[in-house]
Formats: structure tokens, sequence, C-alpha cells
């Protein structure tokens, strides 16, 4: 796999029906090497940061071969950084890779933390209503992950990945069980015991304690 591009958001205002929003999912390549560190590209704009960022979701990563599927069903081209990823990898379909899974390049190795769940601001970033349960039946959520290893990082490099060795599951499967508002205690266990980002982490413990609690 090649690094087709690396991207970096700027600050833009996004109007919706009853007010604006600041964002920062409007993403765009650079040439240029980047840093890389523990908290994302250097000067990506990040303006949610509630829902985004941090350590365990530093970089979100997508792939152009869910990028083509998405031409083809949308009927329209789309650059990289479109939806809002740091970094455009050749080949990569998301729905093949396992929450813990490393990606090498020249001087930055990311782990895998968790699959993107579809928000309003990127249906309105899309100029689709229905762009939210398009993006959830699509099943091709990109990637989160955290940075291992920091360092510059530049469009053109070899992006070389590594299976996660401990016990894990697949993004996609971490994807789809966020719908299900049911978990039982050992699909909550299987993710808690994976290499998760820290926000799905707070989330499934508070729902594991619930479902203990009903005991």
């Amino acid at each position: 796999m090649k690094l087709i591009s690396v991207n970096i958001g700027q600050e833009r205002t996004l109007q919706r029906k009853d007010r604006t929003e600041q964002t920062g999912i409007f993403k765009f390549p650079t040439a240029e090497a980047v840093w890389l560190s523990r908290l994302g590209l250097q000067n990506d704009v990040i303006v949610s940061k509630r829902h985004h960022g941090g350590p365990d979701q530093a970089v979100y990563v997508y792939g152009a071969a869910d990028y083509d599927w998405w031409v083809k069903e949308l009927g329209k081209e789309l650059g990289p950084g479109t939806f809002g990823d740091n970094l455009t990898i050749s080949e990569l379909q998301s729905a093949e890779f396992n929450i813990g899974d490393y990606f090498h390049f020249e001087a930055v190795t990311l782990q895998v933390t968790a699959p993107r769940i579809p928000c309003n601001t990127f249906a309105t970033r899309m100029n689709d209503p229905r762009w939210v349960k398009k993006f959830r039946y699509a099943e091709r959520p990109g990637l989160y992950c955290r940075v291992i290893k920091e360092g510059f990082i530049k469009a053109g490099e070899t992006a070389l990945m590594e299976r996660y060795a401990g016990e894990t599951l697949s993004a996609l499967q971490m994807f789809q069980d966020y719908y299900d508002r049911n978990k039982s205690e050992e699909t909550l266990r299987r993710h808690l015991n994976a290499p998760i980002a820290i926000r799905a982490r707070v989330d499934l413990e508070e729902e594991l304690q619930k479902v203990l609690a009903q005991r």
C-alpha cells in the first residue's frame, strides 16, 4: 500500500438549517512532509475536541479502495480528505482491519483504535441529510488510529500493515456493534479486551456496569 495523500484540516463554517458551526472536517492535501505527534498532524484543525482528536484518535485513515466504491455509488469524484481523513492510503479497505493492527511508514507507526461513526456534521459536509444512514449501511467506516511512533510523514511513502497479536475484534464488528443498544456482557468484554480508543472504552465500561447491575 502507498500513502496517497496527507491532508490537513482548515477551520470552516458549516450552515445547518437552524444554526452555523465551526468545523475542521474540511481537509486538504499537502505535498510537504508533516510532523505527526501523538496528538495528530501539525497544524491540523480539530474543533469538536469532545468527539474528535486526542491521543487515541489522533489520525483518521481512509482507503482509496473505499473511496472508489463511493465514487461509483454516488456518481461523483471524491478527492483525498473529502471524508475528513488525515491519511489516504491506496488499496485500503477499512473492513479488512482489526482493532490494534499497525501501520508502519518510514518514520511513523500508527495503531488502529476505532472505526469512524458518522455524525450530522459529516452529513452537512456531504450536503446530504441521509448521509449518516448511507455511511452506516455502506460499512466502510475508515480507521481512527493512535500514534505509537512520532515522526515526519509525507505522501508517497509505503504503508506496511502488521496484524495485532493480542485479543481483538474487527473494526467492522466494532462499527456494527455500536448500533446495538442491547449489547451482551460477552460482546462488551470482547470490546474492552481490545486496544480500543478511550472514548469508546469509557462508554462501553458504563454499558457493562448497567448490564452487571441487572443481574
